[in-house]
């Protein structure tokens, strides 16, 4: 079993999340699916084996949303540490709020009021069945946000114990910087889409000034901001639903195709799996990026673990990069 680790000492700086886990396992697909079936003991099962396996890849952060799989994935979660509590000291969780789906009283929208923030927290420790979540993020940005309002929610969550840090998801640099401007703590944590297949986040830099290329609307300067203010980068959608490692894609256009290829060959040369190669390469990024993964399968969840054994060349990055992009660079 791991080592025990405290949500006392875990990160109080992004740099010690990192290396309190390099991963972070998303919990999305826990709970069954996206329906309105009820938890069953096969789910709960699935959630133990899942938790198991990530905590002997070395993986200390469980990632979850309030909405994921409409709230089952935290009730399956929370199973398994009411039966084995133990576990809690293993692990740190960290969950989302603030996107709300069509219901009686409005349309699909998001809600980052202090009335719905302190709702949400209360139902994901109830899932959790936990007192306190080391870190909350806000989902996606609402554009209705009042920083003055969410900066007295954070300090009444902290105040109270139920919450310890907390830290966004999908929000671009200006985002960021606003509400930080009415917080007292520093954000600890942006997660965005990052991947070899989604790299709007790397062109939007490297063809900064060069006509001719194609517009790129990922926000520049959001990764340069995280940088500078120590805003820890989680990727989602990292492993690119599996594109590069063993998806059937033979009708894909050639330049995934031949990127394929090349993962394939590097993790051959590097002695590693295909996985590892993948997250290898967002981690190899001086951003110190830090993946999160969301499979339910046990062997590739160890395969993932394998990442933090690569160092890729500047080279073989580029390879990489050029070949995901499908054109030169300018």
């Amino acid at each position: 079993m791991p080592a025990t680790v405290t949500t006392q000492n875990c990160y109080p700086l992004a740099n010690q999340l990192r290396q309190h886990s390099p991963l972070v396992f998303g919990c999305m697909n826990l709970g069954g699916g996206w329906n309105s079936n009820p938890l069953s003991a096969a789910d709960i099962t699935e959630a133990h084996k899942v938790i198991d396996a990530a905590l002997e890849a070395g993986i200390r952060i469980f990632d979850h949303a309030d909405i994921y799989t409409f709230g089952k994935a935290e009730q399956a979660f929370g199973k398994v540490l009411a039966e084995r509590p133990e576990l809690r000291q293993q692990m740190s969780l960290q969950s989302k709020c603030g996107i709300r789906f069509a219901d009686d009283d409005g349309p699909q929208r998001y809600d980052f009021s202090g009335q719905w923030l302190t709702q949400s927290v209360d139902n994901i420790l109830r899932r959790l069945q936990i007192e306190q979540l080391d870190i909350l993020l806000l989902h996606r940005p609402d554009p209705l946000m009042q920083p003055e309002e969410v900066a007295a929610t954070f300090g009444q969550l902290i105040q109270s114990g139920k919450v310890k840090h907390f830290g966004v998801s999908n929000m671009q640099q200006h985002q960021l910087a606003l509400l930080q401007s009415s917080l007292v703590d520093p954000l600890l944590v942006n997660q965005l889409e990052l991947s070899l297949s989604h790299l709007a986040w790397l062109d939007e830099g490297t063809t900064a000034g060069c006509s001719g290329q194609p517009a790129v609307n990922f926000s520049a300067g959001t990764i340069e901001y995280c940088r500078r203010h120590k805003v820890q980068l989680q990727a989602w959608g990292s492993l690119s639903q599996g594109l590069f490692t063993g998806k059937d894609i033979s009708k894909a256009p050639a330049h995934v195709r031949a990127t394929a290829t090349l993962v394939q060959q590097l993790a051959a040369e590097y002695q590693v799996t295909k996985e590892a190669i993948v997250l290898g390469w967002l981690m190899r990024h001086p951003a110190h990026i830090q993946p999160v993964i969301g499979t339910t399968n046990i062997q590739r969840i160890k395969a993932c673990a394998e990442a933090g054994e690569v160092q890729l060349s500047r080279e073989h990055w580029y390879a990489l990069y050029l070949s995901a992009r499908g054109a030169a660079l300018p």
